[in-house]
Protein backbone atom coordinates (compact mmCIF):
# COMPACT_ATOMS: atom_id res chain seq x y z
CA UNK A 1 0.00 0.00 0.00
CA UNK A 2 2.59 2.53 0.90
CA UNK A 3 4.26 1.38 -2.42
CA UNK A 4 1.20 2.35 -4.44
CA UNK A 5 0.81 5.47 -2.34
CA UNK A 6 4.68 6.86 -3.48
CA UNK A 7 4.09 5.83 -6.68
CA UNK A 8 0.49 7.77 -7.07
CA UNK A 9 2.47 10.77 -5.46
CA UNK A 10 5.56 10.60 -7.84
CA UNK A 11 2.99 10.38 -10.98
CA UNK A 12 0.99 13.31 -9.53
CA UNK A 13 4.08 15.50 -9.15
CA UNK A 14 5.74 14.32 -12.53
CA UNK A 15 2.33 15.66 -13.72
CA UNK A 16 1.97 19.04 -11.78
CA UNK A 17 5.98 19.97 -12.90
CA UNK A 18 5.05 19.99 -16.87
CA UNK A 19 2.33 22.62 -15.59
CA UNK A 20 4.09 24.34 -13.28
CA UNK A 21 3.23 27.93 -15.22
CA UNK A 22 -0.06 26.80 -14.42
CA UNK A 23 -1.90 28.23 -11.20
CA UNK A 24 -3.71 24.45 -11.38
CA UNK A 25 -5.15 23.70 -7.90
CA UNK A 26 -4.94 20.23 -6.39
CA UNK A 27 -8.80 19.20 -7.33
CA UNK A 28 -7.57 19.24 -10.85
CA UNK A 29 -5.21 16.66 -10.38
CA UNK A 30 -7.27 14.89 -8.14
CA UNK A 31 -6.11 14.76 -4.79
CA UNK A 32 -9.38 16.23 -2.93
CA UNK A 33 -12.88 16.81 -3.41
CA UNK A 34 -15.33 14.48 -5.38
CA UNK A 35 -14.84 12.92 -8.28
CA UNK A 36 -16.85 15.00 -10.72
CA UNK A 37 -17.85 14.88 -14.10
CA UNK A 38 -18.40 18.85 -13.83
CA UNK A 39 -14.44 19.21 -13.60
CA UNK A 40 -13.39 20.33 -17.15
CA UNK A 41 -10.38 17.91 -16.59
CA UNK A 42 -12.62 14.77 -16.37
CA UNK A 43 -15.60 15.78 -18.41
CA UNK A 44 -17.01 13.44 -20.63
CA UNK A 45 -19.87 15.02 -21.01
CA UNK A 46 -20.70 17.37 -23.28
CA UNK A 47 -22.75 19.69 -20.71
CA UNK A 48 -20.42 23.13 -21.58
CA UNK A 49 -21.26 25.69 -23.79
CA UNK A 50 -17.82 25.97 -25.27
CA UNK A 51 -16.93 23.26 -27.87
CA UNK A 52 -13.46 23.56 -26.86
CA UNK A 53 -13.53 24.06 -22.56
CA UNK A 54 -13.90 20.32 -21.73
CA UNK A 55 -13.10 17.04 -23.21
CA UNK A 56 -16.79 15.65 -24.32
CA UNK A 57 -17.19 12.44 -25.36
CA UNK A 58 -16.34 12.77 -28.88
CA UNK A 59 -18.88 10.61 -30.91
CA UNK A 60 -22.08 7.82 -30.53
CA UNK A 61 -19.77 4.46 -30.93
CA UNK A 62 -22.34 3.65 -33.25
CA UNK A 63 -21.42 6.81 -35.66
CA UNK A 64 -19.34 4.92 -37.97
CA UNK A 65 -22.11 2.98 -39.28
CA UNK A 66 -25.19 5.18 -38.55
CA UNK A 67 -23.98 8.71 -39.24
CA UNK A 68 -24.43 10.48 -43.18
CA UNK A 69 -20.88 10.12 -43.34
CA UNK A 70 -19.85 9.29 -46.98
CA UNK A 71 -17.68 6.17 -47.13
CA UNK A 72 -17.77 5.12 -43.56
CA UNK A 73 -15.90 8.59 -42.70
CA UNK A 74 -16.47 12.37 -42.22
CA UNK A 75 -16.47 14.57 -45.35
CA UNK A 76 -12.98 14.88 -46.47
CA UNK A 77 -11.56 12.60 -44.98
CA UNK A 78 -9.60 9.54 -47.34
CA UNK A 79 -9.50 5.84 -47.38
CA UNK A 80 -6.99 3.56 -46.01
CA UNK A 81 -4.83 3.74 -49.15
CA UNK A 82 -4.93 7.31 -49.65
CA UNK A 83 -3.84 7.86 -46.48
CA UNK A 84 -0.28 5.92 -47.11
CA UNK A 85 -0.26 7.31 -50.14
CA UNK A 86 -0.52 10.81 -48.58
CA UNK A 87 2.43 10.02 -45.76
CA UNK A 88 0.12 8.87 -43.02
CA UNK A 89 1.94 6.09 -40.79
CA UNK A 90 1.92 4.06 -37.85
CA UNK A 91 5.45 4.47 -37.12
CA UNK A 92 5.75 7.17 -34.66
CA UNK A 93 8.57 9.48 -34.25
CA UNK A 94 9.60 11.62 -31.42
CA UNK A 95 8.97 15.55 -32.58
CA UNK A 96 11.05 18.42 -30.62
CA UNK A 97 9.60 22.04 -30.71
CA UNK A 98 12.40 24.55 -30.49
CA UNK A 99 12.76 26.42 -27.21
CA UNK A 100 10.84 29.47 -25.74
CA UNK A 101 12.82 32.28 -24.65
CA UNK A 102 11.03 34.88 -23.85
CA UNK A 103 9.46 35.46 -20.14
CA UNK A 104 5.61 36.17 -20.09
CA UNK A 105 4.03 38.78 -17.81
CA UNK A 106 3.82 42.41 -17.60
CA UNK A 107 6.52 44.48 -19.79
CA UNK A 108 5.76 47.65 -17.79
CA UNK A 109 6.61 47.55 -13.95
CA UNK A 110 4.28 49.26 -12.36
CA UNK A 111 5.19 51.12 -9.47
CA UNK A 112 3.53 49.92 -5.94
CA UNK A 113 1.74 52.95 -5.57
CA UNK A 114 -0.52 52.54 -8.86
CA UNK A 115 -3.96 52.90 -8.43
CA UNK A 116 -7.13 50.79 -9.89
CA UNK A 117 -7.51 53.65 -12.07
CA UNK A 118 -3.27 53.12 -13.57
CA UNK A 119 -4.46 49.79 -14.49
CA UNK A 120 -7.31 50.21 -16.06
CA UNK A 121 -5.76 53.47 -18.19
CA UNK A 122 -3.20 51.08 -19.27
CA UNK A 123 -6.00 49.93 -21.87
CA UNK A 124 -8.10 52.81 -21.91
CA UNK A 125 -6.22 55.69 -21.34
CA UNK A 126 -7.32 59.69 -21.52
CA UNK A 127 -7.00 60.22 -25.02
CA UNK A 128 -9.33 57.17 -25.53
CA UNK A 129 -12.06 58.67 -22.67
CA UNK A 130 -11.51 62.53 -24.67
CA UNK A 131 -11.95 61.12 -28.29
CA UNK A 132 -15.59 59.92 -26.41
CA UNK A 133 -16.39 63.46 -25.56
CA UNK A 134 -15.58 64.71 -28.34
CA UNK A 135 -17.84 62.21 -30.43
CA UNK A 136 -20.44 62.46 -28.00
CA UNK A 137 -21.03 66.43 -28.04
CA UNK A 138 -20.64 65.95 -32.25
CA UNK A 139 -23.05 63.31 -32.18
CA UNK A 140 -25.50 65.45 -29.88
CA UNK A 141 -25.30 68.57 -32.18
CA UNK A 142 -25.90 66.53 -35.21
CA UNK A 143 -28.81 64.90 -34.24
CA UNK A 144 -30.40 68.13 -32.72
CA UNK A 145 -30.06 70.19 -35.79
CA UNK A 146 -31.65 66.99 -37.37
CA UNK A 147 -34.56 66.14 -35.30
CA UNK A 148 -34.59 69.51 -32.84
CA UNK A 149 -32.68 70.98 -29.89
CA UNK A 150 -32.95 69.62 -26.85
CA UNK A 151 -33.06 71.72 -23.72
CA UNK A 152 -31.73 69.19 -21.11
CA UNK A 153 -28.70 68.85 -23.04
CA UNK A 154 -25.25 70.67 -22.35
CA UNK A 155 -21.71 69.29 -24.01
CA UNK A 156 -20.62 66.22 -21.45
CA UNK A 157 -16.73 66.83 -20.52
CA UNK A 158 -14.58 64.25 -19.44
CA UNK A 159 -15.27 63.62 -15.94
CA UNK A 160 -18.66 63.50 -16.45
CA UNK A 161 -17.58 60.98 -19.13
CA UNK A 162 -15.37 59.11 -16.50
CA UNK A 163 -18.67 58.61 -13.96
CA UNK A 164 -20.49 57.43 -17.00
CA UNK A 165 -18.39 54.57 -17.32
CA UNK A 166 -17.87 54.18 -13.64
CA UNK A 167 -21.86 54.16 -13.49
CA UNK A 168 -21.77 51.44 -16.25
CA UNK A 169 -18.99 49.50 -15.15
CA UNK A 170 -21.05 49.28 -11.12
CA UNK A 171 -23.37 46.94 -12.71
CA UNK A 172 -20.37 44.21 -12.85
CA UNK A 173 -19.88 44.65 -9.43
CA UNK A 174 -23.69 44.59 -7.78
CA UNK A 175 -24.94 42.54 -10.45
CA UNK A 176 -27.90 44.88 -11.73
CA UNK A 177 -29.76 44.18 -14.45
CA UNK A 178 -30.51 48.19 -15.45
CA UNK A 179 -27.90 50.62 -14.89
CA UNK A 180 -30.72 52.81 -13.84
CA UNK A 181 -31.38 50.78 -10.80
CA UNK A 182 -29.15 52.89 -8.90
CA UNK A 183 -31.10 55.94 -8.84
CA UNK A 184 -34.25 53.59 -7.54
CA UNK A 185 -35.48 53.06 -4.19
CA UNK A 186 -35.20 49.01 -4.59
CA UNK A 187 -33.11 46.56 -4.17
CA UNK A 188 -29.90 47.61 -6.58
CA UNK A 189 -30.10 50.97 -5.08
CA UNK A 190 -27.15 52.43 -4.98
CA UNK A 191 -26.94 56.11 -2.71
CA UNK A 192 -23.00 56.18 -2.04
CA UNK A 193 -22.54 56.52 -5.90
CA UNK A 194 -25.98 58.03 -7.29
CA UNK A 195 -25.39 61.68 -5.57
CA UNK A 196 -22.42 62.15 -7.99
CA UNK A 197 -24.41 62.46 -10.89
CA UNK A 198 -28.55 62.78 -11.65
CA UNK A 199 -30.40 60.19 -13.39
CA UNK A 200 -31.61 62.53 -15.81
CA UNK A 201 -28.16 63.79 -17.00
CA UNK A 202 -27.09 60.17 -17.33
CA UNK A 203 -29.55 58.96 -19.47
CA UNK A 204 -28.98 62.12 -21.50
CA UNK A 205 -25.10 61.12 -21.51
CA UNK A 206 -26.74 57.46 -22.41
CA UNK A 207 -28.79 58.50 -25.20
CA UNK A 208 -26.04 60.40 -27.07
CA UNK A 209 -23.49 58.29 -26.52
CA UNK A 210 -20.98 57.37 -29.29
CA UNK A 211 -17.02 56.39 -29.95
CA UNK A 212 -17.48 57.39 -33.79
CA UNK A 213 -20.22 60.19 -34.59
CA UNK A 214 -20.36 59.83 -38.44
CA UNK A 215 -19.28 56.91 -40.69
CA UNK A 216 -16.53 58.26 -43.26
CA UNK A 217 -16.60 57.51 -46.40
CA UNK A 218 -13.94 54.58 -46.27
CA UNK A 219 -15.72 52.76 -43.87
CA UNK A 220 -18.07 49.96 -45.39
CA UNK A 221 -18.47 47.40 -42.13
CA UNK A 222 -20.79 47.20 -39.25
CA UNK A 223 -18.55 48.00 -36.42
CA UNK A 224 -17.36 51.23 -37.98
CA UNK A 225 -18.92 52.99 -34.74
CA UNK A 226 -16.45 51.30 -32.78
CA UNK A 227 -13.61 49.80 -34.66
CA UNK A 228 -11.28 52.67 -33.84
CA UNK A 229 -11.46 51.76 -29.95
CA UNK A 230 -11.14 48.14 -31.09
CA UNK A 231 -7.70 49.09 -32.63
CA UNK A 232 -6.65 51.00 -29.41
CA UNK A 233 -7.95 47.80 -27.53
CA UNK A 234 -5.90 45.68 -29.71
CA UNK A 235 -3.05 47.44 -29.32
CA UNK A 236 -3.35 47.51 -25.86
CA UNK A 237 -3.22 44.19 -25.21
CA UNK A 238 -0.37 43.13 -27.34
CA UNK A 239 3.16 43.17 -26.96
CA UNK A 240 3.29 46.29 -25.57
CA UNK A 241 1.77 45.78 -22.25
CA UNK A 242 1.74 41.98 -21.53
CA UNK A 243 3.71 38.87 -23.26
CA UNK A 244 1.86 35.92 -23.07
CA UNK A 245 3.20 32.54 -22.21
CA UNK A 246 3.98 30.10 -25.17
CA UNK A 247 1.03 28.26 -24.33
CA UNK A 248 -2.25 29.87 -25.54
CA UNK A 249 -5.85 28.93 -26.52
CA UNK A 250 -8.21 30.72 -29.30
CA UNK A 251 -11.87 30.22 -28.06
CA UNK A 252 -14.85 31.82 -27.66
CA UNK A 253 -15.07 33.30 -24.29
CA UNK A 254 -17.91 32.83 -21.69
CA UNK A 255 -20.49 35.50 -22.01
CA UNK A 256 -23.48 34.66 -19.45
CA UNK A 257 -26.77 35.81 -19.07
CA UNK A 258 -28.03 37.26 -15.73
CA UNK A 259 -29.11 34.01 -13.77
CA UNK A 260 -31.60 36.17 -12.10
CA UNK A 261 -33.38 37.50 -15.58
CA UNK A 262 -32.75 34.05 -17.52
CA UNK A 263 -35.46 32.98 -14.56
CA UNK A 264 -37.92 35.82 -14.65
CA UNK A 265 -38.11 36.85 -18.00
CA UNK A 266 -40.73 35.70 -20.31
CA UNK A 267 -40.03 33.71 -23.54
CA UNK A 268 -40.30 35.99 -25.32
CA UNK A 269 -37.78 38.39 -23.72
CA UNK A 270 -35.16 35.78 -23.22
CA UNK A 271 -35.50 35.06 -27.54
CA UNK A 272 -34.89 38.38 -28.15
CA UNK A 273 -31.74 38.82 -25.51
CA UNK A 274 -30.51 35.84 -27.10
CA UNK A 275 -29.97 36.82 -30.96
CA UNK A 276 -26.64 38.51 -30.68
CA UNK A 277 -25.37 39.77 -33.90
CA UNK A 278 -22.08 39.27 -33.62
CA UNK A 279 -19.56 36.36 -32.16
CA UNK A 280 -16.67 37.03 -30.40
CA UNK A 281 -13.17 35.31 -30.35
CA UNK A 282 -10.22 35.46 -28.11
CA UNK A 283 -6.71 34.51 -28.37
CA UNK A 284 -5.63 33.97 -24.10
CA UNK A 285 -2.95 33.30 -22.20
CA UNK A 286 -3.11 29.79 -20.76
CA UNK A 287 -0.68 31.11 -17.50
CA UNK A 288 -2.55 33.96 -16.60
CA UNK A 289 -5.98 34.12 -18.62
CA UNK A 290 -4.89 37.65 -19.60
CA UNK A 291 -6.71 37.94 -23.25
CA UNK A 292 -4.10 38.67 -25.84
CA UNK A 293 -6.34 39.51 -29.08
CA UNK A 294 -10.00 39.88 -29.92
CA UNK A 295 -11.71 39.42 -33.11
CA UNK A 296 -15.39 40.51 -33.64
CA UNK A 297 -17.17 38.74 -36.15
CA UNK A 298 -20.96 40.05 -37.30
CA UNK A 299 -23.09 37.33 -38.15
CA UNK A 300 -24.64 39.14 -40.48
CA UNK A 301 -23.74 41.44 -42.72
CA UNK A 302 -20.18 42.31 -43.31
CA UNK A 303 -16.94 41.80 -40.69
CA UNK A 304 -14.69 44.30 -40.24
CA UNK A 305 -11.71 43.02 -42.47
CA UNK A 306 -14.48 43.67 -45.14
CA UNK A 307 -15.69 39.93 -46.07
CA UNK A 308 -19.13 39.30 -46.03
CA UNK A 309 -20.30 36.43 -43.66
CA UNK A 310 -18.84 33.13 -44.63
CA UNK A 311 -21.86 30.45 -44.78
CA UNK A 312 -18.87 27.36 -44.94
CA UNK A 313 -18.26 27.76 -40.76
CA UNK A 314 -14.35 25.45 -41.55
CA UNK A 315 -13.70 28.39 -43.53
CA UNK A 316 -14.88 30.89 -40.93
CA UNK A 317 -13.06 29.40 -38.08
CA UNK A 318 -9.88 29.30 -39.77
CA UNK A 319 -10.08 32.70 -40.89
CA UNK A 320 -10.59 33.85 -37.42
CA UNK A 321 -7.62 31.87 -35.86
CA UNK A 322 -5.24 33.39 -38.61
CA UNK A 323 -6.18 37.12 -37.21
CA UNK A 324 -6.07 35.74 -34.23
CA UNK A 325 -2.39 34.47 -34.49
CA UNK A 326 -1.41 37.19 -36.91
CA UNK A 327 1.51 38.51 -34.45
CA UNK A 328 2.72 35.31 -33.49
CA UNK A 329 4.92 34.20 -36.46
CA UNK A 330 8.72 33.22 -35.26
CA UNK A 331 8.09 32.72 -31.75
CA UNK A 332 7.50 28.90 -31.35
CA UNK A 333 4.24 29.55 -29.63
CA UNK A 334 1.85 26.42 -28.72
CA UNK A 335 -1.93 27.20 -29.95
CA UNK A 336 -4.94 25.15 -28.16
CA UNK A 337 -7.69 25.03 -30.19
CA UNK A 338 -11.32 23.50 -29.80
CA UNK A 339 -13.17 21.00 -32.69
CA UNK A 340 -14.49 24.13 -34.33
CA UNK A 341 -11.00 25.57 -35.25
CA UNK A 342 -8.89 22.51 -35.52
CA UNK A 343 -8.00 21.10 -38.79
CA UNK A 344 -5.05 19.85 -40.57
CA UNK A 345 -4.31 22.11 -43.46
CA UNK A 346 -4.82 24.79 -40.63
CA UNK A 347 -2.12 23.28 -38.49
CA UNK A 348 0.10 22.97 -41.59
CA UNK A 349 -0.04 26.34 -42.31
CA UNK A 350 0.79 27.54 -38.79
CA UNK A 351 3.41 25.05 -38.60
CA UNK A 352 5.51 27.17 -41.39
CA UNK A 353 4.98 30.32 -39.66
CA UNK A 354 6.39 28.28 -36.37
CA UNK A 355 3.27 28.26 -34.71
CA UNK A 356 2.39 25.04 -33.22
CA UNK A 357 -1.13 23.65 -32.23
CA UNK A 358 -2.99 20.67 -30.15
CA UNK A 359 -6.85 20.80 -30.84
CA UNK A 360 -9.64 18.67 -29.98
CA UNK A 361 -11.27 16.62 -33.01
CA UNK A 362 -15.07 16.57 -33.71
CA UNK A 363 -15.94 14.15 -36.36
CA UNK A 364 -19.22 16.43 -36.56
CA UNK A 365 -17.61 20.31 -35.62
CA UNK A 366 -14.33 20.15 -37.61
CA UNK A 367 -12.66 20.30 -40.60
CA UNK A 368 -11.49 16.34 -41.40
CA UNK A 369 -9.94 17.04 -44.62
CA UNK A 370 -6.83 15.14 -45.53
CA UNK A 371 -7.18 12.90 -41.97
CA UNK A 372 -7.69 8.97 -42.13
CA UNK A 373 -10.86 7.38 -41.77
CA UNK A 374 -9.90 4.57 -39.82
CA UNK A 375 -9.01 6.99 -37.00
CA UNK A 376 -12.57 8.95 -37.29
CA UNK A 377 -14.59 5.82 -37.18
CA UNK A 378 -14.76 4.37 -33.60
CA UNK A 379 -13.89 0.60 -33.22
CA UNK A 380 -16.40 -2.23 -32.60
CA UNK A 381 -14.53 -3.88 -30.29
CA UNK A 382 -14.37 -2.61 -26.96
CA UNK A 383 -11.97 -0.23 -26.08
CA UNK A 384 -9.65 -0.26 -22.64
CA UNK A 385 -10.13 3.35 -20.69
CA UNK A 386 -6.64 4.66 -21.34
CA UNK A 387 -6.31 3.07 -24.20
CA UNK A 388 -4.85 5.02 -27.19
CA UNK A 389 -3.96 4.80 -31.32
CA UNK A 390 -1.76 7.26 -33.15
CA UNK A 391 -0.89 7.93 -36.59
CA UNK A 392 1.93 10.17 -38.10
CA UNK A 393 2.39 12.60 -40.77
CA UNK A 394 5.26 14.74 -41.21
CA UNK A 395 5.47 16.22 -37.46
CA UNK A 396 1.65 15.82 -37.12
CA UNK A 397 0.17 13.27 -35.08
CA UNK A 398 -3.92 12.04 -35.35
CA UNK A 399 -4.56 10.40 -31.59
CA UNK A 400 -7.17 8.40 -30.78
CA UNK A 401 -7.47 8.03 -27.24
CA UNK A 402 -10.45 6.63 -25.07
CA UNK A 403 -11.81 7.30 -21.72
CA UNK A 404 -15.92 6.89 -21.22
CA UNK A 405 -15.83 7.84 -25.49
CA UNK A 406 -13.71 8.45 -27.71
CA UNK A 407 -12.02 11.51 -28.03
CA UNK A 408 -9.56 12.69 -31.27
CA UNK A 409 -6.58 14.59 -30.69
CA UNK A 410 -4.81 16.73 -33.58
CA UNK A 411 -1.04 18.12 -32.85
CA UNK A 412 2.30 19.30 -34.14
CA UNK A 413 3.37 20.32 -30.74
CA UNK A 414 3.84 17.19 -28.75
CA UNK A 415 4.96 13.74 -29.72
CA UNK A 416 3.05 10.75 -29.76
CA UNK A 417 5.57 8.58 -28.02
CA UNK A 418 5.47 10.18 -25.13
CA UNK A 419 3.04 9.36 -22.19
CA UNK A 420 0.86 11.31 -20.00
CA UNK A 421 -1.48 10.40 -17.02
CA UNK A 422 -4.47 12.13 -15.86
CA UNK A 423 -5.24 11.03 -12.11
CA UNK A 424 -8.57 10.84 -10.56
CA UNK A 425 -9.32 10.28 -7.17
CA UNK A 426 -11.85 7.09 -7.00
CA UNK A 427 -10.07 5.62 -10.62
CA UNK A 428 -7.25 6.21 -10.46
CA UNK A 429 -4.69 7.14 -13.26
CA UNK A 430 -5.59 6.93 -16.71
CA UNK A 431 -2.82 6.74 -19.27
CA UNK A 432 -3.17 9.20 -21.90
CA UNK A 433 -0.95 10.52 -24.71
CA UNK A 434 0.81 13.55 -23.72
CA UNK A 435 -0.63 15.93 -25.95
CA UNK A 436 -3.88 14.85 -24.19
CA UNK A 437 -2.47 15.58 -20.58
CA UNK A 438 -1.48 18.98 -21.71
CA UNK A 439 -4.39 20.05 -23.70
CA UNK A 440 -6.71 18.40 -20.32
CA UNK A 441 -4.36 20.84 -18.18
CA UNK A 442 -4.45 23.84 -20.16
CA UNK A 443 -8.14 24.29 -21.38
CA UNK A 444 -9.08 23.23 -17.64
CA UNK A 445 -7.29 26.31 -16.49
CA UNK A 446 -8.94 28.66 -18.72
CA UNK A 447 -12.79 27.64 -17.92
CA UNK A 448 -11.85 27.50 -14.54
CA UNK A 449 -10.91 31.34 -15.04
CA UNK A 450 -13.52 31.89 -17.81
CA UNK A 451 -16.05 30.59 -14.76
CA UNK A 452 -15.11 32.46 -12.42
CA UNK A 453 -14.46 36.14 -13.84
CA UNK A 454 -17.05 35.91 -16.39
CA UNK A 455 -19.21 36.86 -13.34
CA UNK A 456 -17.74 40.33 -13.38
CA UNK A 457 -18.87 41.47 -17.15
CA UNK A 458 -21.01 44.47 -17.19
CA UNK A 459 -24.61 43.48 -16.88
CA UNK A 460 -25.57 46.83 -19.32
CA UNK A 461 -27.27 45.57 -22.34
CA UNK A 462 -27.96 47.58 -24.57
CA UNK A 463 -29.93 46.86 -28.00
CA UNK A 464 -27.25 47.93 -30.32
CA UNK A 465 -24.60 45.51 -31.65
CA UNK A 466 -21.58 48.14 -31.49
CA UNK A 467 -22.83 49.42 -28.07
CA UNK A 468 -22.98 45.73 -26.22
CA UNK A 469 -19.39 44.63 -28.28
CA UNK A 470 -18.02 47.90 -26.37
CA UNK A 471 -19.19 47.04 -23.31
CA UNK A 472 -18.06 43.80 -24.08
CA UNK A 473 -14.69 44.66 -23.95
CA UNK A 474 -14.43 47.03 -21.90
CA UNK A 475 -15.47 44.41 -19.43
CA UNK A 476 -12.41 42.38 -20.95
CA UNK A 477 -10.17 44.80 -20.35
CA UNK A 478 -11.19 45.34 -16.78
CA UNK A 479 -10.30 41.40 -16.11
CA UNK A 480 -6.73 42.24 -17.85
CA UNK A 481 -6.41 45.08 -15.63
CA UNK A 482 -6.80 43.07 -12.69
CA UNK A 483 -4.26 40.36 -13.69
CA UNK A 484 -1.64 43.57 -14.09
CA UNK A 485 -2.92 44.48 -10.74
CA UNK A 486 -1.98 41.20 -9.23
CA UNK A 487 1.49 40.33 -10.87
CA UNK A 488 2.74 44.10 -9.99
CA UNK A 489 4.11 45.35 -6.55
CA UNK A 490 0.96 46.65 -5.82
CA UNK A 491 -0.55 43.99 -5.06
CA UNK A 492 1.12 42.80 -2.56
CA UNK A 493 0.35 46.14 -0.62
CA UNK A 494 -3.12 45.93 -0.91
CA UNK A 495 -4.48 42.44 -1.86
CA UNK A 496 -7.94 43.32 -4.14
CA UNK A 497 -10.45 40.83 -4.97
CA UNK A 498 -11.50 41.02 -8.07
CA UNK A 499 -14.92 42.44 -6.64
CA UNK A 500 -12.98 44.92 -4.75
CA UNK A 501 -10.63 45.99 -7.63
CA UNK A 502 -13.90 46.80 -9.34
CA UNK A 503 -15.82 48.31 -6.45
CA UNK A 504 -12.80 50.18 -6.38
CA UNK A 505 -12.38 51.46 -10.27
CA UNK A 506 -16.10 52.44 -10.26
CA UNK A 507 -14.98 55.04 -7.18
CA UNK A 508 -12.21 55.98 -8.97
CA UNK A 509 -13.87 56.49 -12.41
CA UNK A 510 -16.37 58.92 -10.50
CA UNK A 511 -13.66 60.54 -8.19
CA UNK A 512 -15.23 60.23 -4.89
CA UNK A 513 -13.10 61.16 -2.21
CA UNK A 514 -13.95 57.59 -0.17
CA UNK A 515 -12.30 55.16 -2.78
CA UNK A 516 -12.09 52.28 -0.44
CA UNK A 517 -14.11 49.10 -1.22
CA UNK A 518 -17.09 49.07 1.26
CA UNK A 519 -16.62 44.93 0.52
Amino acid sequence: MAECGMKALSVLEAARSRYESLQISDDVFGESGDDSSDNPFYSTSGDSNSDNCCLEAGDDPRAGETGNCQNGGPPGSISKTQAEEDGWSDTLQDITVAPYNDTYGPIQRMPATATCMDFFQLFVPDNAIQNMVTQTNMYAKKYQERFGSDEGWRNVTAAEMKAFLGFVTSTSVHRCESVLSIWSSGFFSNRSIALKMSQARFEKILKYFHIVAFRSSHSSHGLYKIQPFLDSLQQSFGCSTFRPSQTQVLHEPLIDEDPVFITTCTERELRKRRKRKFSLWVRQCTSTGFICQIYVHLKEGQGPDGLATLKIKPQLHSMVAKQLCQNLSGRNSIIFTGPSITSLNLYQEFEKQEIYCCGLLSTRKSDCTGLPQSMLVNPESPQQRGQSHSMMRGNTSLISWYNKGHFRFLTNAYSPTKKGVIIKRKSGEIPCPLAVEAFAAHLSYICKYDDKYSKYFIFHKPNKTWQQVFWLTISIAINNAYIMYKMSDAYQIKRYSRAQFGERLVRELLDLDDCSPTQ
